[in-house]
């Protein structure tokens, strides 16, 4: 469980390994401006033009805080031209949701087990 947590803690810090190489990749030429975010078929579009793909919807609809984390990511800069450095921070914040749901996952199939593990070690006696 330690070594998930630490994992869990690299990704959400963005100094992870697991970062690279990242799941999304901004597609279509333009500007980079937010205008109108949608997803639609494992795409979010920024504009007419221009999109991130390689966003699952489970990725997609992921909540933080109530808060859906890509969608508010972009809507927070609509209006705007996303920069070099932008783009890259939300691939890495997509890619960082991506594997968090996975170790979730992982978390959720042996926390069973380590409660189990746990409970038994409370009723050893005492030395």
């Amino acid at each position: 469980m330690v070594e998930y947590g630490k994992r869990l803690v690299d990704l959400h810090l963005l100094k992870s390994k697991e970062l690279d190489p990242p799941v999304a990749k901004l597609h279509g030429q333009g500007d980079r401006k937010v205008e109108k975010v949608k997803y639609e078929d494992d795409k979010v579009y920024i504009n007419k033009n221009q999109y991130f793909e390689g966003i699952s919807p489970e990725v997609w609809e992921y909540q933080i805080g109530g808060y859906q984390v890509c969608y508010k990511w972009l809507k927070d800069r609509k209006g705007k031209n996303l920069s070099a450095e932008d783009i890259k921070h939300y691939c890495k914040v997509v890619t960082a949701l991506q594997r968090t749901m996975g170790i979730q996952q992982t978390i959720d199939e042996i926390y069973p087990k380590v409660e189990k593990s746990i409970i038994s070690l409370e009723n050893l006696p005492a030395w």
